[in-house]
C-alpha cells in the first residue's frame, strides 16, 4: 500500500490530518504516503482520480481511499441554535440542509488494472468548476448554511454544462447501466434525471434511508448496487460538491 487518502468532511481537529490516525490504526508501513483531501462531497471521487493517476505514473502500486462522516455534533449544535427564542423561519431554512446530513463510511482499494484481470476499471471522466457559487453552501463544525434554491440552480447548470462538454470530448453516457449519484435530496436527483434525460430506473436512491452522507454518499450507494451489477456493465459516478464543483467518472464493472 503506497498511499492512504482520507476524504472526510468530518474531523475533530484541524491538525494533524485525520489520515495520520487512520494510517497508524491500520498499521500501514512508513513508506505509505498519507494525507487528507477535502473537497466537500466530491472528495472521494477526487481521491480515486488522484490515486489512479499516481498508479498510472508508476509512483505507487496500491492506494486506499476512505471517508467517514459523523453528523451528530453538527446537528446537535444546529438544533440548539434553532431552538433559541429569537430563531426565525429564515434561520431554519438556511440551516435545513444540516438536518438532512447522514452518518456513514466507505473505503476503496485502487490498484493496477493489468495485474487484476476482471476487476472494475476506472476509465476516466470529466470535472468542471463553477466557483462563482462558492458562497451558496458554507459549512463548519457548528453548522452549515445553505441557499437551497441557489445551490440547486447553480449545481444543475454546472452538471448540464459538464454533461454536454463530456459528449463533445467523446464520452457517451446516454445508455449507462447505472448512474450512481451523490445523494442530496429527491428533488435534486429528479432535477438531474430530467435535465440530462437519464433512465430513472437506472438511478439508485439511498437518500431517504441514509440522508446526505457527504463524500461517503456516492461510494456507499455504489456498494449497495454492487450485487446487482454484472461484469461489463458501465457505471457513471456523478457528484456535485459545494463550491461548486462537479465530477463524472466512468467505471467498467
Amino acid at each position: 500500500m503506497g498511499l492512504l487518502i482520507n476524504t472526510s468532511v468530518t474531523r475533530r481537529n484541524l491538525e494533524p490530518s485525520v489520515a495520520v490516525k487512520i494510517h497508524h490504526t491500520l498499521g500501514l508501513p512508513s513508506s505509505a504516503m498519507n494525507f487528507d483531501l477535502a473537497n466537500a462531497c466530491l472528495g472521494f471521487v477526487n481521491g480515486i482520480t488522484l490515486a489512479a493517476n499516481m498508479i498510472d505514473s508508476g509512483q505507487i502500486k496500491y492506494a486506499l481511499i476512505v471517508a467517514g462522516e459523523d453528523a451528530q455534533s453538527t446537528q446537535e449544535a444546529t438544533f440548539k441554535r434553532l431552538n433559541r427564542p429569537d430563531s426565525t423561519r429564515q434561520d431554519f431554512l438556511s440551516e435545513f440542509a444540516t438536518l438532512t446530513l447522514g452518518s456513514g463510511a466507505a473505503a476503496a482499494v485502487i490498484g493496477p488494472a493489468d495485474e487484476h484481470p476482471g476487476s472494475h476499471r476506472i476509465l476516466g471522466g470529466v470535472s468542471r468548476a463553477g466557483t462563482q457559487h462558492h458562497e451558496l453552501c458554507v459549512g463548519g463544525i457548528d453548522g452549515m448554511y445553505t441557499d437551497t434554491k441557489g445551490l440547486l440552480d447553480g449545481g444543475l447548470e454546472l452538471v448540464v454544462t459538464a454533461w454536454h462538454e463530456a459528449q463533445t470530448d467523446g464520452w457517451k453516457w446516454d445508455s449507462m447501466d447505472r448512474y450512481v449519484t451523490h445523494q442530496v435530496s429527491n428533488s435534486y436527483t429528479n432535477a438531474i434525471i430530467k435535465a440530462v434525460n437519464l433512465v430513472r430506473e437506472r438511478v439508485p436512491i439511498t437518500f431517504p434511508h441514509w440522508g446526505n452522507v457527504g463524500p461517503a454518499s456516492l461510494p456507499m450507494t455504489l456498494a449497495q448496487e454492487a450485487q446487482s451489477l454484472s461484469p461489463g456493465d458501465r457505471v457513471l459516478c456523478l457528484g456535485v460538491g459545494s463550491g461548486l464543483n462537479t465530477s463524472m467518472m466512468e467505471i467498467a464493472w
